[in-house]
């Protein structure tokens, strides 16, 4: 059964979020990568006591889950739906006060990260356009659904829509903070984003600075992949 929203429940997990050493460690989460706590506390700038004591409460909230290996516990995003509201939140914080707060994180990070587990910035929101511009995504309930065109578009690309479908959530929308458009999430979206990567049509950039809490989440094109989507989809963002 579901937890009632409540005042006090909404307050509870709102908190979770005004910490700057939590905000960061779920930050660094969404770059879709499983981190121990010792790296998260380097990213957080906290020593490792404090690092565990807020783990302890986002995973008691619900926003983090813990993999144990070992001797090791690797600390991830619980869900979709908190990386989505992680991303919404992201969106609004830009929005409030937008002559105040200007873009800070370099043009490297807007053209092109991970939205925990597929891509967003300017590609993601090109690369959405692309699938719904060429036909091969098409109006679903609750999302998209690929039409016969982009079964055999996204198959040439090597995209592997079995493991696409058996995701809870096939394809869906996602509001991109940086650019208030949708990018495309769901099974098909980490896919997506996953035979680029295996493919090295894009690549993991290194942090701006030690302890960048947005530095995983950083992607850079390669001249390769932007062949490729520009040959598929039209996608056209600089390499």
């Amino acid at each position: 059964m579901r937890a009632m929203l409540t005042p006090a429940t909404l307050a509870a997990t709102a908190a979770l979020l005004g910490d700057p050493a939590r905000a960061a460690m779920l930050q660094a989460l969404f770059g879709g990568e499983s981190l121990t706590a010792g790296e998260l506390a380097r990213i957080a700038g906290i020593g490792a006591p404090a690092a565990s004591a807020h783990l302890a409460k986002l995973t008691d909230g619900g926003l983090v889950a813990v993999h144990r290996q070992g001797r090791h516990r690797y600390h991830r995003l619980a869900s979709e739906e908190v990386a989505a509201a992680l991303e919404t939140l992201g969106g609004l914080t830009m929005a409030v006060a937008p002559a105040r707060r200007p873009w800070p994180h370099g043009e490297e990070f807007r053209t092109a990260r991970l939205c925990w587990d597929h891509l967003a910035g300017r590609l993601g929101v090109a690369l959405h356009q692309g699938l719904t511009g060429r036909g091969w995504l098409a109006p679903a309930e609750g999302g998209w659904a690929v039409t016969t065109t982009g079964e055999a578009g996204l198959g040439a690309l090597g995209v592997d829509l079995a493991a696409a479908r058996r995701a809870r959530r096939f394809a869906c929308d996602c509001m991109d903070w940086s650019e208030r458009r949708a990018h495309l999430a769901g099974g098909l979206g980490r896919a997506i984003a996953a035979r680029c990567l295996d493919r090295h049509w894009l690549h993991r950039l290194p942090p701006a600075r030690s302890g960048d809490p947005l530095g995983r989440r950083r992607l850079g094109l390669t001249p390769e992949g932007a062949r490729v989507l520009d040959g598929a989809l039209g996608v056209r963002i600089g390499a």
